[in-house]
């Protein structure tokens, strides 16, 4: 279960907070791939697992400062700043006092305690999903890499940067104009990756199938544009309703903290994607199809 990995994960870090570590050795110790655990551990914790090593060592940090004669400097290098210049600014964005502050009596600083995750349960919540089967598919997508960092960021913006590129420089209406009127579905095409990888793909794509006019295909791979293959696999598939993005983060929430605790599934190293309708439902933003298998 993802809930109880993500907890071992927490205790792995809280036993080396001390020590050089980062997201792809916790994610190596509980046996999950580079990217889903960077994924279900922000969507679960709510921040990333670099972030939260950072706040509790900063949190370590200002104690230690406040209570033994340990210098700046020692201090800097013993959680893993390579300098007390780097320190000093990390400690004051994530305090508001500076580590010379954080010495003296009344600095006020910041307390980011362990986290310790639980499962509860609200009566009256509704999550709708059907499971359906996918044999391999075929997509032809403008396609870029990401770093896997940016999973759960609110401050980031890339992959919808991407999108609104791609329609600027009229890279979109073209692709769905191989498809017959009333199957331009787009699709989100996100890539699983492999755990030496610290990047994912992410494809904005139309499906390869009968309504599909193949006779131009070969125009488009000279002008950029890629194959994405997806395998034979079992699909979740959830409906986001929003007038934006919000709904599908809010979606994928709810598949690692209510979906996989409850049902028994868990989600595989395949691609997800979201389909964006040409014509669909009345507030559909899209659907959301996640690959998984029961555990």
């Amino acid at each position: 279960m993802s809930i109880q990995l993500i907890q071992q994960a927490i205790h792995y870090i809280e036993e080396h907070i001390y020590e050089e570590i980062s997201y792809t050795e916790v994610a190596k110790r509980v046996h999950m791939s580079n990217y889903n655990f960077h994924r279900t551990f922000s969507f679960i914790v709510g921040m990333t697992t670099n972030e939260y090593i950072r706040k509790r060592r900063l949190t370590l940090a200002a104690r230690e400062l406040q209570t033994t004669n340990i210098s700046v400097m020692d201090a800097a290098y013993k959680y893993g700043y390579e300098s007390p210049e780097s320190f000093s600014k990390a400690f004051s964005r994530f305090h508001g006092s500076t580590p010379k502050q954080a010495k003296q009596k009344g600095a006020k600083l910041h307390l980011f305690n362990p986290l310790v995750i639980k499962i509860i349960l609200e009566g009256g919540s509704i999550m709708d999903y059907r499971i359906e089967h996918r044999e391999s598919q075929q997509f032809v997508a403008l396609v870029k890499s990401f770093p896997n960092e940016i999973i759960n960021d609110d401050n980031d913006h890339s992959i919808p940067d991407f999108w609104t590129e791609c329609s600027e420089k009229n890279l979109i209406e073209p692709m769905k104009l191989l498809c017959i009127k009333g199957k331009r579905d787009l699709y989100g095409l996100c890539s699983p990756v492999k755990d030496s990888e610290t990047h994912f793909n992410y494809g904005i794509g139309i499906l390869i199938d009968e309504n599909f006019d193949r006779t131009k295909l070969e125009g488009f791979i000279k002008n950029g544009y890629s194959i994405w293959k997806t395998e034979s696999t079992d699909y979740a598939v959830f409906k986001c309703f929003g007038s934006d993005g919000n709904c599908l983060g809010e979606t994928w929430s709810k598949f690692f903290k209510e979906f996989v605790p409850q049902t028994g599934y868990m989600q595989t190293d395949n691609t997800d994607y979201e389909i964006y309708f040409e014509n669909g439902e009345s507030g559909l933003f899209c659907e959301l199809w996640v690959p998984v298998k029961h555990i």
